[in-house]
């Protein structure tokens, strides 16, 4: 039995616990009632004719109870929008207006970048809304990568949140030639609302549109236009801002998806059915498993796992790097269990894999720098180049094979 099998199961079972405390509570409201009058009356004191239909306390307040909206992850986000219900000035909404009109345009669009977010949205807006944040926040990898978790940009951004490489390190997030953590959605998603929530704090008093633009443009450049704008009498808050162009568009761009998501019919846009609750489970592990073994323990398919764990980038996990590999939400936990323990044939490949990590030599990979291998192996950059007769740092080629030690 998998787990979502169970859940639903568990689901039904405490529905039809709650249903039936529901009949039994409001018989209990009904046989209270009957007790004060023997025969229902109108307002204006004359008895009402018994023998007609007519509600009773059970009826409305069982009936009541079971309105209940459906449970989905765009329901649950729609609960946790703060920002839909606040005016803006006027100049203000005509620029979420005009993006309003731009998406509803193309709603195919919308449709295919709200599919791609099927995998991601339920987990990410359960982490937005366990910090309190605006639900809009979880909308932001719609404007900064339409939710493609492998997104690069032409300026060295990457991931669903479109970190720069050194926005990336100061955050914390690895970056080697087996694992980019800016890739890694789980690790990127807790990095990028750590960063609004202190940027929020630091610099503007929490408030989060403008830690939105500086996420987008630098605090230096929000900071600047901020001090013009109070220079001017102003109330110094995002609408009021001069910004480079992409930034006033910025958080126009994700009011206008946030209201045509709130209420997408009125705009014709069709939504994916997405469960209310994360599409993945995490497995933790101290041992390296590459994607093939995972695939064959797991009995799903590698590709599954490949779209599940973008910031592993050779299709392995290396708990050096990275210990959280992202699995299909409906494996058995038994599966998981073992995986997370390693099987013997698990075992032979890691120590085959530590054999080859422990050796003298590295192998060049795709998105290897010498900065990274040198900290991955706790050698001098400097050396790396000198044992290496390397002429250009900046020019390792996949493949290359790189001495460790001089010898």
């Amino acid at each position: 039995m998998t787990y979502r099998t169970i859940r639903q199961r568990l689901m039904l079972s405490a529905g039809s616990t709650v249903i039936m405390g529901l009949m039994l509570a409001a018989a209990a409201s009904s046989q209270a009632s009957a007790t004060a009058y023997e025969r229902p009356t109108s307002s204006a004191g004359t008895s009402v004719d018994a023998t007609k239909p007519h509600p009773t306390p059970f009826h409305i307040h069982f009936w009541e109870a079971l309105e209940l909206e459906p449970q989905d992850a765009w329901t649950t986000l729609r609960k946790s929008f703060q920002w839909q219900e606040k005016s803006l000035p006027a100049e203000a909404q005509a620029r979420v207006d005009e993006w309003i009109e731009y998406y509803r345009s193309s709603p195919e669009n919308i449709a295919t970048i709200t599919e791609r977010a099927t995998p991601w949205l339920a987990w990410i807006t359960q982490q937005v809304s366990e910090r309190g944040l605006p639900g809009e926040i979880a909308l932001i990898p719609f404007v900064e990568s339409s939710f493609d978790p492998g997104a690069r940009s032409h300026r060295g951004a990457a991931g669903l949140w479109q970190f720069m490489p050194g926005t990336g390190d100061a955050l914390g997030l690895v970056r080697n030639g087996n694992y980019d953590g800016r890739l890694d959605v789980v690790t990127s998603t807790e990095a990028a609302l750590d960063y609004l929530e202190m940027q929020a704090d630091q610099w503007y008093e929490g408030d989060l549109m403008l830690s939105l633009a500086a996420y987008n443009a630098g605090a230096g450049t929000v900071n600047r236009a901020q001090r013009q704008a109070l220079g001017q009498g102003l109330n110094g808050d995002y609408w009021d801002l001069s910004l480079p162009y992409e930034t006033m568009q910025y958080v126009p761009k994700l009011k206008a998806i946030a209201t045509i998501i709130n209420d997408p019919e009125q705009y014709g846009v069709s939504l994916p059915e997405i469960h209310v609750d994360p599409a993945f489970a995490k497995v933790q592990l101290s041992h390296p498993v590459t994607l093939s073994e995972a695939s064959q323990l797991l009995n799903v398919s590698q590709t599954a796992l490949v779209e599940l764990n973008p910031g592993l980038l050779n299709g392995s996990i290396d708990p050096r790097s990275a210990q959280t590999l992202l699995v299909p939400e409906e494996i058995d936990t038994q599966v998981l269990a073992q995986l997370a323990q390693g099987d013997s044939q698990t075992q032979d490949s890691n120590q085959a894999f530590a054999q080859n990590s422990n050796g003298n030599t590295h192998r060049v990979e795709r998105g290897d720098s010498l900065s990274a291998i040198a900290a991955r192996y706790n050698v001098d950059q400097q050396d790396l180049i000198r044992w290496n007769a390397i002429e250009r740092p900046s020019a390792l080629q996949p493949g290359q094979l790189l001495t460790l030690s001089g010898r």
